[in-house]
């Protein structure tokens, strides 16, 4: 029969086994990873370069209106933001979102590609939504 030897005691482990934590952690960063390109806002367009002053960051979610390549409208607002709009149903939602929200920012990008006369077809749809305070949305200018 075993006889454990009575100076012989078996210690404490102390340490923290870290292993389920870094498990977790990589699978939290692959799923970060996948559903970031998901959480872009508006649809992607190429913008064009210009030296501006930066716009005021604003508390609330600004409207964007975008054009692309062939002309396109697209808000983000509404349901599929990925989807193009007609002229009727931009004004209705934008009216209906400042008129909800008096202060918030509307802001207008359009591709490099795009028809400038489509840009501004844009600019005067959201004239006629009661919008007059709109911004222009470029990338900063590499040259300085």
């Amino acid at each position: 029969m075993y006889k454990p030897n009575p100076h012989f005691r078996k210690k404490r482990m102390a340490e923290i086994n870290v292993v389920p934590y870094i498990d977790v952690m990589l699978v939290l960063l692959v799923i970060f990873m996948v559903t970031a390109p998901f959480l872009m806002e508006g649809f992607r367009v190429k913008l064009p370069e210009a030296k501006a002053k930066a716009v005021e960051k604003s508390h609330s979610k600004p409207i964007i209106v975008s054009v692309d390549t062939q002309g396109r409208l697209y808000v983000n607002l509404g349901t599929d933001t990925s989807q193009p709009v007609d002229a009727d149903t931009l004004v209705a939602r934008v009216r209906a979102k400042r008129k909800l929200e008096p202060g918030v920012p509307v802001l207008v990008k359009g591709d490099t590609q795009a028809d400038y006369g489509k840009v501004v077809n844009a600019m005067a749809l959201l004239v006629q939504a009661g919008i007059d305070d709109f911004s222009l949305i470029t990338k900063p200018s590499n040259s300085r």
